[in-house]
C-alpha cells in the first residue's frame, strides 16, 4: 500500500538530494570566486601597508590568508584565517583560531550564490562575507 504522505516525502528527500549534488559540486567554482574577491581586499592591505603585510593561497578546497607585521626588520606571522569547503553543512568553514563558523552556500535562479551565517540565520553579502573572514585577521587592535 502507498501512502500519499510517504509519496511526497519520498519526492522531498529526493529532490533535498539533488539540490545538495549540485551544491557540493559547485563549491569548489565558489571558494575560487571567493578567493578573488579576498585577494582584491589583500592587494587593497598589502598597498598600504607593504607586500611582506599578507598573502593569500588558493589550495584545493582551502584558501589560506596569513598576516604578518614588521618587527625589528623581518616580518613574523601575527594571525592566519582559512576558508574551507564543508560538505557537511554544505558551504564554507571560516577558522580563525579564536573563531570557526560556518557559512551555509545556495543558489538562486541564474547560478547566483547566496551566503548565510548558520549561527546567527543571516544571508550575508559579500561585503559582509568578506569582512567576517579577513577584519580581525587583518585588524586585531581595531575595535569592532
Amino acid at each position: 500500500m502507498s501512502f500519499q504522505w510517504l509519496q511526497m516525502r519520498i519526492e522531498e528527500e529526493a529532490e533535498r538530494r539533488q539540490r545538495e549534488a549540485q551544491i557540493l559540486a559547485r563549491l569548489p567554482v565558489t571558494l575560487a570566486e571567493l578567493h578573488g574577491d579576498l585577494a582584491g581586499c589583500i592587494e587593497n592591505y598589502t598597498r598600504a601597508f607593504g607586500s611582506e603585510a599578507a598573502t593569500i593561497e588558493l589550495l584545493p578546497e582551502t584558501i589560506r590568508v596569513t598576516v604578518h607585521e614588521q618587527r625589528d626588520g623581518k616580518w613574523p606571522e601575527v594571525s592566519r584565517v582559512e576558508v574551507f569547503v564543508a560538505p557537511t553543512v554544505p558551504g564554507l568553514q571560516i577558522d580563525r583560531g579564536d573563531l570557526s563558523m560556518a557559512i551555509e552556500v545556495g543558489f538562486l535562479p541564474g547560478d547566483k550564490v547566496f551566503y548565510r551565517d548558520r549561527e546567527q540565520d543571516k544571508y550575508l553579502t559579500m561585503e559582509e562575507l568578506t569582512r567576517r573572514i579577513l577584519d580581525r585577521a587583518l585588524f586585531p587592535k581595531l575595535p569592532e
